[in-house]
């Protein structure tokens, strides 16, 4: 022939085709009839006495016969019924003895990849599955698109209801479709293709299967995720339900706000050092003599709802006033800034005051001294920075008056005169005279008189200043210029201002610092010190201004940002960069508390040791010690940091970057002992496999890049890539044989990789849900998708954490939460215990190796809270409680 058909050939040819398709649907429905029917067979496998089939005179399958899915039993006597577009397998089981196992079942034929479900990937971006109508599990439901309406069905009859048909013509239906699965072509003949996930040619029907009793599915933004149950699940109801019995309680937090924030640290009648960073106020009590370590302990006021911006102590050092910044909560409802007056000892809200009367924030807080702070003067962060006088007993407004379109820094009483109040900030000082009003709300008046400098150059920032005993004011400003302010007659001359009342102008000028000043502190012996900004010196004023003493804080620390008065010659000074340092100016200062100062991301625990590392956005690797609550050692990376990982051993880590860098470093001497780069993208997640053999790194150029390493950890070499997912990696965990990976993707795609076999994508995600997992990270899988709220958009969870004794787990939320729930938490709207503190979204959650700590990072606000589980003794599975609270939903998750 010459290669050129007759004219019958191409409809010839069509109609073949057509009926080789329609054969490969029909093969595809049978094998997964085959499957439901071998789950239903396995659950009703109780209620039959067990015979084998050689009794039964059914004839077993041969070895090219499909095998059905692993973990089913292979030897079943089914019968199937058709009814309209449904369905349904009826059978009566004839097993082989043997209990229900909890195994995986008997292994699938090699280079097949049959899968009971019609999803490309267990993500939702490139599902095709529906969502079954509810049924006993083991039913399979076989929906039909509308379009392929008129595609023909095998096996398709009416026929009666289920409860019409007699349990005695069961035997016979079960021997003729033991028949029917010997007379199915296996996978094999059919060259290894998957009959549920190919897709079929033209006149083919892709239908959308769900198989009740055999998966699960969860929608994020529309998109269908099916996860496959463990075998040895019979019934989503035996699950435990409730909240966990282990609780939380905050044992310590790292960090200061220090960066951005003023008034913000005090020292307390206590001894307490109080200050504040997130939601929590913080009240330290330092350990050890000055200058020497910091150990100490710490307590928590967590009342306040955001962050924290402001602090006030009362004149008797009990009482403190905190004040808030508006915010949003889960719904994105406006949550108002408010002013919080508690008790120190008791930890207790005394009084709420301003909440609906303040805009976007307070930023700046005062108490009366002259009348034992019977009043509270309040500034908050509107366009006009409103100035507002409060009764502190009864939590009214006493007056109010718009005080200046410039930012305001600072407020304060003067200790001699209540009615007087100086505010200080952008370019102003400003003195306010206040009446009371009789003690009448509302009926006070406040009025301004602006400071004027005069001959003296007006600064651009006054950021503090501080009362002499003799009446004068110390201003310090942006030019590194200290302002002595003193009380005089004012001029009863002119008209409007004020008549023989007291002002302040300025009676001398002393140049203090490099820089601005942004700190002033009044003695108890009566001298001054500032801090200064550029040239982090910290010095001591006698009267006249006369410098009798400095230190210098050394650079790695920041500048001076706020200075208290500790107990006999001990001071505690602020940083910028986040440390609260301890000591005093004759023998220097070390670091008590200290933090990141800018966002968090990477989190890992060592593997035997109550230390953790993070790393993040200010390009600092910190090691942090937590039994002794103080860092043990940072370094530059000159890079952002956004995940880590301990090898088994603990010697060393490896850090992934923003820029696909990912390094290893030795614990001990911080030294880099690799430095590779995959992609240009960042890193998102990187593992160790449990027996440290291989590293697993995850980025955002979609691959997992696999390396196998030496026992030390210290050299690796690349051994392949995982090349699949369609959209960025986000999280990774290791089997506990460390052969093979589970990870999720940007687009919610659930996949399986078997690492030990090539790094290939396991087609087959069916045969993967009895695997153990030495880790569980991953937020999408079957264990945990119960943690999903409803109408999440997919990025309502940053990180979640199993802990290591397999009884709880850990959410971080975008809602600045932390969320625990018993696992498995594979209940839909599963109840947790939700707690607060954090003024961010929380980017990460670890457990320490011990399951004693969980530790939980703020992603803007910095902090590093590390929590006690309480309740965590002995071993095995938790014991169900009754539910309480839905997850993840403000109005009804139990706030702890």
């Amino acid at each position: 022939m010459d290669g050129a058909g007759g004219p019958g050939e191409g409809p010839a040819q069509e109609a073949l085709q057509s009926l080789s398709q329609r054969l490969q649907v029909q093969e595809k429905e049978m094998e997964l009839v085959k499957a439901a029917l071998a789950e239903a067979l396995r659950l009703l496998r109780l209620q039959a006495p067990p015979t084998s089939l050689r009794d039964s005179g059914i004839p077993a399958p041969t070895r090219n016969s499909p095998a059905a899915p692993p973990g089913l039993p292979p030897t079943c006597s089914p019968s199937l019924v058709s009814r309209g577009t449904q369905t349904e397998a009826e059978v009566e089981m004839e097993p082989s003895p043997g209990p229900p196992g909890l195994s995986n079942g008997p292994p699938a034929p090699q280079g097949g990849s049959e899968e009971p479900s019609g999803t490309q990937s267990e993500g939702g971006g490139s599902s095709s599955s529906g969502t079954g109508s509810p049924g006993p599990p083991g039913i399979l439901r076989l929906m039909q698109p509308p379009q392929r309406a008129d595609t023909p069905r095998r096996n398709s009859s009416s026929s009666s209801s289920p409860s019409e048909r007699p349990r005695q013509k069961l035997s016979r239906k079960a021997a003729s479709s033991a028949n029917l699965l010997l007379r199915s072509g296996s996978t094999e003949s059919r060259g290894g293709k998957d009959p549920l996930c190919s897709p079929g040619g033209p006149g083919s029907r892709r239908s959308n299967y769900n198989l009740e009793g055999i998966s699960v599915k969860m929608f994020l933004r529309g998109r269908p995720i099916t996860m496959y149950i463990p075998s040895g699940i019979r019934s989503l109801e035996e699950l435990p339900s409730g909240p966990p019995p282990e609780t939380l309680s905050l044992d310590w937090v790292y960090g200061y706000r220090g960066r951005d924030s003023r008034s913000n640290l005090f020292v307390l009648r206590s001894g307490e050092v109080v200050y504040f960073i997130a939601c929590v106020v913080v009240l330290y009590r330092p350990g050890g003599g000055p200058g020497g370590p910091g150990g100490g302990g710490q307590r928590h006021y967590r009342g306040h709802t955001d962050c924290v911006r402001c602090l006030a102590v009362h004149p008797d050092g009990v009482r403190v006033a905190s004040g808030q910044t508006a915010g949003v909560d889960k719904d994105g409802k406006p949550l108002q800034p408010v002013v919080h007056v508690w008790d120190s000892e008791t930890l207790l809200k005394l009084q709420e005051i301003g909440l609906g009367a303040f805009e976007r924030g307070v930023g700046a807080l005062a108490f009366s001294v002259a009348d034992q702070g019977a009043f509270l003067c309040v500034v908050d962060d509107s366009n006009e920075h409103m100035l507002s006088v409060w009764d502190c007993s009864r939590g009214t407004k006493l007056a109010e008056i718009k005080s200046t379109n410039d930012s305001v820094l600072a407020v304060g009483f003067s200790p001699r005169d209540s009615s007087c109040i100086v505010t200080s900030g952008k370019s102003h000082v400003h003195f306010w005279n206040w009446s009371g009003g009789a003690g009448v709300p509302g009926n006070g008046t406040l009025t301004r008189k602006q400071g004027v400098f005069g001959k003296y150059k007006k600064p651009k920032f006054i950021p503090c200043f501080v009362f002499l005993p003799d009446g004068d004011i110390l201003t310090g400003d942006s030019e590194g210029n200290i302002l002595t302010w003193g009380r005089s007659l004012s001029d009863s001359r002119t008209p409007g201002r004020g008549g023989a009342k007291e002002t302040y102008g300025i009676v001398a000028q002393a140049h203090a610092h490099e820089g601005s000043i942004f700190a002033l502190c009044l003695r108890r012996d009566g001298t001054v010190l500032s801090g200064g900004g550029r040239d982090r010196r910290l010095v001591q004023w006698g009267p006249g201004l006369v410098a009798l003493q400095e230190a210098e804080i050394p650079e790695h620390f920041g500048a001076v940002r706020a200075i208290a008065e500790g107990l006999g010659s001990e001071l505690l000074v602020g940083t910028t960069k986040n440390a609260l340092l301890r000591g005093d100016l004759a023998q220097g200062f070390s670091p008590v508390i200290q933090g990141h100062t800018d966002e968090l991301w990477g989190l890992c625990t060592h593997p035997f040791q109550n230390r953790f590392l993070t790393c993040g956005h200010d390009r600092q690797l910190c090691l942090w010690d937590g039994e002794g609550h103080a860092l043990a050692w940072s370094i530059d990376l000159k890079e952002t940091g956004l995940c880590a990982d301990f090898h088994p051993s603990g010697a060393v880590v490896a850090v992934g970057l923003n820029t696909g860098r990912w390094l290893v470093l030795d614990t001990e001497t911080r030294e880099i002992v690799s430095d590779v780069t995959d992609g240009n993208e960042q890193l998102s997640v990187v593992r160790y496999s449990p027996d440290g053999l291989y590293l697993a790194i995850g980025s955002h150029d979609n691959m997992i890049y696999i390396y196998s390493v030496s026992s030390d950890g210290a050299k690796s070499s690349r051994f392949g890539r995982c090349v699949g997912h369609s959209s960025f990696i986000t999280h990774l965990d290791w089997s506990k044989d460390g052969n093979f990976i589970m990870s999720n993707s940007g687009d919610y795609e659930i996949l399986y990789w078997d690492v030990a076999g090539g790094c290939k994508l396991l087609r087959n995600r069916y045969e993967s849900r009895d695997r153990e997992w030495a880790t569980y990270t991953c937020v999408l899988g079957f264990h945990v998708y119960g943690v999903w709220p409803d109408g999440s958009d997919g990025t309502d969870i940053n990180s979640l954490c199993r802990s290591h004794n397999e009884r709880v787990v850990a959410v971080a939320d975008d809602f600045c939460k932390v969320h625990l729930f018993q696992y498995p938490c594979a209940r839909a709207k599963a109840p947790s215990l939700v707690y607060g503190g954090h003024g961010s979204h929380v980017t990460s959650v670890r457990f320490t190796h011990d399951d004693s700590h969980l530790v939980s990072l703020g992603g803007k606000d910095a902090s590093i809270f590390q929590w006690r589980v309480l309740g965590a003794g002995g071993a095995g599975p938790a014991p169900a409680t009754p539910s309480r609270t839905p997850s993840l939903s403000p109005a009804s998750s139990l706030d702890v």
